[in-house]
């Protein structure tokens, strides 16, 4: 896989300081470094401390944020907090540049999480060529797009909304921060400005597959220089050309395998709900009860990932259960649960991740989207890929016990959900064709790396 030249040419990889934003540039670091590029990743000074990291083939060199010894949670304001990374970072950033081209192997090119935009001004200051990395859908990009070029005018009026290369969509299934126009105005402002410059980037990279977003794909690559890269999920689930790659390799969270792994080792195939709602979702403790209780009363085993900082919200009735059907734990490795032969179903927030993974694996979902672009992503595995069911809120916003276990046994028990597991088992085919050998995604990177040794 590796080309002539290859180890001359030098990457660096600027990512947000977030789980989810972390993983998929990561894992296309892998990818290259596979192909025999040197790739440097640079997460702020406080992840390389704080979290757990192993990862060969890519080094990892810290940048400061402002904020070294916290992080982002040292600060309750996003505001400031960004306000801060962009001047330090900027900052920082350059004196990495700097630093590594008085050495033998100075950067050749930047790629930069999209939220970013700043970061291509340090690469181009520098002359190297630059890669906005988009780690959400091509489809909630296009969203996105429109709204900052003003061609969805906000707030939105009226029962729907059509756009070029997308389903017909109700106001509820857009981005929260667009059918919810006044909230979280720092989230949406960044999500928004990811389109500010990226017409003066040298590439625009997505996290996705041609044939999982077809049509919005086509309409984004007339406007963008577009590569498709994903999944970008580890070799071993996909393609098992990068060697010894099983995981993502850097966590800011710590999980004992050992204890959930072995209580799946015991369970019959498709027999467990796996339940996760990501590393930043917050849930009230009304619907912790109720989501508890639906899981309880759908009579099927469930795995249950509940952060720490979310633990005090889990109700009595979880842990009066005699029934053993459950099981809580604070963390875990997602991709090898989602491909544990023990798992049948994935009650999700949506979260482009979890999404993209759960279909790489050929997981039935149930989609639960709490904010940001979840909403879209469940209205695509609704309703376009056809591999899961949404859950219906009340009249409080409240999703109760009795939709949970609902949706539940539709999927783990009812012909819909036959249907649903065939639709999820194709759609798995169609993912590791993507990135296999000679895939649609495989040419893109193998192009991207040729650019890079041709500049």
């Amino acid at each position: 896989m590796k080309e002539e030249g290859a180890e001359e040419t030098h990457v660096l990889a600027f990512p947000i300081p977030s789980q989810g934003h972390i993983n998929p540039l990561l894992q296309f670091c892998k990818r290259l470094a596979s192909r025999g590029l040197k790739v440097t990743l640079a997460p702020t000074i406080f992840i390389t401390k704080s979290a757990h990291i192993e990862v060969n083939n890519v080094r990892v060199e810290g940048i400061s944020d402002g904020f070294d010894e916290g992080g982002m949670d040292a600060i309750k304001s996003p505001e400031v907090y960004f306000e801060r990374f962009k001047v330090v970072g900027s900052e920082s950033l350059a004196e990495l540049i700097e630093r590594q081209q008085s050495s033998g192997y100075p950067f050749k090119c930047l790629i930069y999480d999209s939220h970013m935009p700043w970061a291509l001004e340090v690469g181009k200051r520098f002359g190297l060529s630059t890669a906005s990395f988009f780690t959400q859908s091509c489809a909630t990009d296009a969203i996105y797009y429109n709204v900052k070029k003003g061609l969805l005018s906000t707030p939105v009026q009226g029962p729907t909304v059509s756009l070029p290369g997308l389903p017909v969509l109700e106001t509820h299934d857009l981005p929260s921060f667009v059918y919810y126009w006044g909230s979280y105005p720092i989230f949406r402002d960044s999500v928004l400005n990811q389109f500010q410059n990226v017409e003066q980037a040298d590439y625009v990279l997505i996290n996705t597959f041609d044939k999982l977003e077809d049509e919005v794909l086509k309409w984004m690559s007339n406007i963008y220089p577009i590569k498709t890269i994903g999944p970008s999920v580890p070799s071993i689930y996909l393609d098992k050309r990068v060697e010894d790659d099983k995981d993502y390799g850097l966590s800011l969270f710590e999980s004992r395998k050992e204890t959930y792994m072995d209580w799946l080792n015991m369970r019959e195939a498709g027999s467990v709900i796996y339940v996760s709602f990501g590393s930043l979702s917050e849930l009230g403790e009304e619907q912790m009860e109720e989501i508890a209780l639906g899981l309880i009363s759908s009579n099927h085993y469930f795995l249950w990932v509940v952060r720490k900082s979310e633990e005090n919200k889990l109700p009595k009735s979880l842990a009066e259960d005699k029934s053993e059907k459950g099981l809580v734990v604070a963390w875990c490795s997602q991709l090898e649960v989602l491909a544990h032969k023990a798992v049948g179903c994935f009650l999700t927030h949506c979260g482009w991740n979890s999404t993209i993974e759960s279909v790489s694996l050929g997981v039935p979902m149930i989609a639960m989207p709490q904010w940001t672009d979840q909403t879209m992503n469940a209205k695509f595995l609704v309703d376009v890929w056809e591999i899961g069911v949404r859950v219906e809120l009340d009249e409080k916003g409240i999703i109760r016990r009795k939709e949970i276990e609902k949706c539940v046994k539709e999927i783990m028990e009812g012909d819909r959900g036959e249907k649903i597991k065939r639709n999820a088992f194709r759609w798995k085919v169609l993912a590791k064709e993507a990135i296999d050998e000679g895939g649609s995604s495989d040419k893109n990177i193998d192009e991207f790396v040729a650019s890079l040794l041709c500049a």
